[in-house]
């Protein structure tokens, strides 16, 4: 490649991810802008600059409501759930190297999921203990998958998949279990309505809450993007470089699970985000976890943005959100399964 070649391929790069740093914020205002009551985006932005700037006022208080109180907490929780469950995903591919894996297909989310319809069951809305024991059986569920896939050796990520079935189905089982044992008249509906995910009850109290969880989590797989990469390596030659192979297995698959226990503990089940948008990251910035992870996370705030907009302006009802992104996510997969042939190259 001469020198006019490299630039190009620099130039085109930064225009790639300048778009892609463009879209969430594009999609963020939008959103706000966008809903059974519009409001311009020109007004959205001077509300919004309002905070910063010593602004005067053209808007009506009802305007500052809708996007203030009504519509800024729940888009911003929808990019925070996009960003986490994507780079979540990408991370666990990256770890078990593995195209297929996701907290979907590890069990991670049905672990996550039991663990906090069971603190609905027992503690009602309390966002505490619904996030501990989502957290908490989210460990559990990746530490039975991690162990079954080891009970034999052979084909390790065969087995890793088999092994996230085989944890899912269970915890999915214990989910319909609390749902048979739920108050048919208070308990069984909220459990079952937020189990299908939904942003509907966002409030700065719960952003709050998830905000922090997921920046911890999302910050160390960020700083231990590059790592990532080496475990495509042999074990030995990774050592030989002075890699603890367990430890960073280890530290990304806790901080991977603590970010989807956030998502899931907040908002319900999601599914399908994990593992579609890091394949849509590896098509546009290539196969360096360096670059997946961070072209994940806001290719994964703006899906989340676009997914949500459709959910509270498609019908009269909000659809669920796992509906949308199911809908969505199938094709997707299936389209790459065409064009790879399940290479994932």
């Amino acid at each position: 490649m001469d020198h006019n070649q490299v630039l190009k391929v620099l130039k085109r790069n930064r225009i790639r991810w300048l778009l892609l740093a463009l879209l969430p914020v594009v999609c963020f205002l939008m959103s706000l802008a966008i809903g059974r009551y519009y409001v311009a985006p020109a007004t959205v932005v001077r509300i919004l600059g309002s905070h910063l700037l010593p602004l005067d006022i053209t808007w009506r208080e009802f305007d500052y409501s809708v996007v203030c109180q009504v519509r800024l907490p729940r888009v911003l929780l929808a990019m925070l759930v996009g960003a986490a469950l994507s780079i979540a995903g990408a991370s666990f591919q990256g770890i078990f190297g593995n195209p297929l894996a996701s907290p979907d297909a590890l069990g991670v989310s049905s672990g996550t999921g039991f663990g906090a319809a069971l603190a609905l069951l027992l503690f009602d809305r309390n966002m505490i203990a619904v996030q501990l024991w989502a957290l908490f059986f989210g460990m559990v569920a990746i530490g039975l998958t991690f162990l079954i896939s080891r009970l034999r050796k052979g084909q390790q990520v065969l087995m890793l998949i088999l092994s996230g079935v085989v944890v899912s189905s269970f915890f999915q089982a214990m989910i319909s279990l609390i749902k048979y044992i739920a108050d048919p008249e208070s308990k069984l509906p909220t459990i079952t309505y937020w189990l299908m995910g939904s942003m509907a009850t966002a409030s700065y109290r719960d952003l709050a809450v998830v905000a922090g969880i997921i920046a911890v989590g999302a910050a160390i797989l960020l700083l231990l993007r590059w790592r990532i990469n080496l475990l495509s390596l042999s074990e030995e030659e990774a050592k030989s470089m002075g890699v603890n192979i367990t430890l960073l297995r280890w530290t990304v698959i806790g901080a991977a699970t603590l970010v989807t226990a956030a998502t899931v503990s907040t908002c319900g089940f999601i599914g399908w985000v994990g593992l579609i948008i890091p394949h849509a990251a590896r098509m546009l910035v290539g196969s360096d976890y360096r670059a997946i992870l961070p072209a994940s996370l806001l290719l994964g705030a703006t899906y989340m943005l676009i997914i949500d907009l459709i959910a509270r302006t498609a019908t009269a009802s909000e659809i669920p959100l796992s509906i949308l992104t199911a809908v969505a996510g199938a094709p997707f997969f299936a389209y790459l399964l065409r064009k790879t042939g399940g290479g994932w190259g």
